[in-house]
């Protein structure tokens, strides 16, 4: 028995066929869906990258308790006790995170692993001078620095390290095609962004994209601000990467068919989430709600002891199933502190195994569906407060908690999942708040877009006990019920709910962004960057007045070389109106200062 785990990062099952994709060539995931069960209804649980793994490791939620960082002391790994067990595990993979701070304890659980280099901001090649990148629109942060440098070592699609993954993967493959009892986990961080690919994709999605007459392939977490014509070539860009990706899986089922593998191996084809393309007017993911194009997510197995393809599978499954369906293939219990389920017999007969699947990111909305509504629970005060990290390893994604932040850690009890072992208490920062969206409530069946968040008292009722069952079942702090305004114990009532109340919020955080066509390329807060107009008091306190979000050095920090146009993006509910009285008002601060 084999068993290949093919993962992709920030995939997005509206793109593909047999998912409503209409637009992307992607032939082998039509192929991959005629020899597998497709999974109509699975959601992603703790977000994002990180919190996802090691839901894969553990299978559980993860994001209730702390933000992104590695597996814990006590944490169960199904790749470790696989391992234990005699089942040979390996990792291929290009995905930069692993070997950063806040994901350092994964590879280590797998027998042997192999990782590749140059994906994003992956620190890299080392140049002492700036890069020199063509006109572009992407982001202007160290991240995007490498990303250039790294660029010039991939000019062919041979050195790239998703194709080198691949191969990495497929070498496994023919290494141990007469081997018995093995696990791979093959796993390619695209097509996250930047949407780096070759022309042989690019031209596959016309002129209209590669004729821009900037470069656009990293969209920045934030509203749309391009134009037109810039936005469908980072769609464009995207959808390149989709079908970059999709040979790269063609590769993987062309070895399948020609040793005929199907006979003894389960295929698993996932993502961890999917990624904003303009829809609800943003790009990305994480600082807005976790909309159903991000947390609703594709998924396709083939299990050889069902023979099951071809066919739909209904039932509501989540990430936290991988791990205990890999146990169940290989004859090993799941563990009391796993939360997921194995998926054979869903795999095999649609059975269900759960009514609510939870998501979210730490600090941020807290969700539930039942797989046809979707609750998103906001923190109940602007403050997004009391919130912290429990651990034992506090590292952040790419650094270490710092001397202040552990200043305030205090040494708690755990909880039902620890074993015993006590953990730090942190107070801890979110990225992006959800108060600034309020509490929605959607209707998939109706609404599958989610364009007309509802409010409705009996209907929100339901979802709020829903959703404080299963925080309670997950041993959710108590901070987290204070945080969103649920009681820790006894019911849930028409006291506890927030979406009429937080309705003007909602409205508000609908409104559009100003583009960057709507002023002229030399209008001050188009063209100069937030850091210079920061530096000076009187305009400083000008712009924070008007948008107080502009008072936080961290995010006055994070947007410090955007203009302030394309900074105040990423905050919601500030329009067209807003900035045009804000460049109004700061031309004429700078009129008055000219001698």
């Amino acid at each position: 028995m084999k068993a290949i785990v093919v993962m992709f990062d920030s995939l997005n099952r509206r793109m593909l066929p047999g998912y409503g994709g209409l637009d992307v060539k992607a032939p082998n995931f039509e192929r991959l869906a005629e020899r597998t069960a497709s999974f109509d209804q699975c959601y992603a649980g703790s977000m994002p990258c990180m919190p996802a793994r090691r839901e894969l490791h553990t299978g559980r939620y993860n994001f209730l308790h702390r933000s992104w960082g590695p597996l814990e002391p006590f944490d169960d790994s199904v790749p470790e006790m696989l391992k234990k067990s005699g089942v040979y595990t390996h990792m291929v993979t290009d995905h930069q995170h692993y070997w950063e701070d806040g994901g350092g304890t994964y590879h280590n659980r797998f027998n042997s692993y192999e990782f590749f280099r140059g994906q994003e901001g992956d620190l890299w090649k080392g140049h002492v001078a700036d890069p020199t990148p063509p006109e572009n629109l992407n982001p202007k942060h160290f991240l995007s620095r490498q990303d250039w440098i790294n660029r010039q070592y991939l000019q062919d699609e041979a050195d790239h390290p998703q194709t080198l993954t691949f191969d990495a993967g497929l070498q496994f493959m023919q290494t141990n095609l007469d081997e018995d009892r093995w696990l791979l986990h093959l796993e390619t961080f695209d097509p996250h962004e930047p949407f780096f690919s070759y022309d042989r994709y690019r031209e596959a999605y016309g002129a209209e994209g590669l004729e821009a007459e900037a470069t656009f392939d990293w969209p920045s977490y934030r509203r749309v601000t391009e134009s037109q014509a810039e936005a469908e070539s980072a769609r464009d860009a995207y959808m390149a990467l989709v079908t970059m990706c999709d040979n790269s899986l063609g590769r993987v089922l062309d070895f399948m068919d020609e040793h005929r593998m199907w006979d003894d191996t389960l295929l698993i084809v996932c993502t961890d989430h999917g990624f904003l393309l303009g829809e609800h007017g943003w790009w990305g993911k994480s600082v807005m709600p976790w909309y159903d194009e991000t947390i609703h997510t594709p998924l396709y197995v083939w299990d050889p002891r069902a023979g099951i393809r071809g066919e739909r599978r209904n039932s509501l499954v989540q990430t936290i199933d991988v791990g205990p369906t890999l146990l169940d293939y290989f004859d090993l219990e799941r563990t009391p502190d796993m939360q997921g389920r194995s998926l054979a017999d869903t795999v095999a007969t649609d059975e269900p195994i759960r009514d609510a699947a939870l998501f979210g990111a730490h600090g941020g909305h807290v969700n539930v569906t039942d797989g046809r509504y979707v609750y998103m629970r906001s923190s109940a005060t602007l403050d997004n407060e009391p919130l912290f990290d429990y651990t034992l390893m506090p590292t952040h994604m790419r650094g270490r908690f710092t001397v202040e932040e552990l200043r305030s850690a205090e040494l708690v009890p755990g909880f039902d999942f620890t074993k015993g072992v006590p953990v730090l208490r942190i107070p801890a920062w979110a990225l992006g708040n959800p108060a600034e969206f309020g509490t929605l409530l959607f209707d998939l069946e109706n609404d599958p877009d989610q364009e007309d968040p509802l409010c409705d008292d009996e209907l929100e009722l339901r979802m709020a006990e829903l959703l404080v069952g299963v925080m309670r079942s997950s041993d959710a702090p108590h901070d987290q019920f204070e945080r969103l305004g649920l009681p820790v114990s006894g019911p849930v009532t028409a006291e506890h709910l927030l979406i009429r109340s937080q309705w003007p919020v909602i409205e508000r955080s609908r409104v559009v962004a100003a583009r960057r066509t709507d002023f002229p390329a030399d209008a001050i807060i188009a063209a100069t960057p937030v850091r210079e107009l920061l530096q000076d008091e009187h305009r400083r306190e000008l712009i924070s007045d008007r948008i107080p979000a502009f008072r936080s050095e961290m995010f006055a920090g994070f947007v410090g070389a955007d203009s302030l146009l394309v900074a105040a993006a990423a905050i919601p509910g500030v329009g067209l109106d807003q900035l045009e009285e804000l460049e109004e008002e700061l031309a004429r601060v700078a009129s008055a200062s000219r001698p």
